[in-house]
């Protein structure tokens, strides 16, 4: 399934750079620009323990739901792309993270 490289180092789903949740669901409905959008499956390792090994997932991301209807890749709430990058570091709140694929539809 969908591969999600992720440069938030202080998602508990992050284990080297990539996603273990189940399912990723960006958000930003209306987005224009990167910085819209979030990762609704961000969350922070200071409040919840790492989340890289669940047992209900084969490995990496199994999912990847998108209601950014702004996007290129957006098609019936999923995203088309075989593999995108999240960006934002050091977050505190999904609001922090972005999905650095997005790509405003003509």
């Amino acid at each position: 399934m969908a591969k999600i490289n992720c440069e938030v180092s202080s998602c508990s789903h992050n284990k080297s750079f990539v996603c273990y949740a189940n399912c990723v669901d960006i958000v930003g409905s209306s987005a224009k620009e990167e910085r819209l959008t979030a990762c609704g499956a961000f969350l922070n390792k200071l409040l919840y323990s790492e989340l890289t090994n669940n047992v209900l997932s084969s490995g990496s991301c199994d999912c990847l739901k998108c209601t950014v209807e702004t996007c290129t890749y957006h098609s019936n709430n999923l995203c088309t792309l075989d593999n995108i990058q999240v960006s934002g570091g050091t977050a505190e709140y999904y609001t922090h993270t972005a999905c650095a694929s997005f790509k405003l539809k003509s």
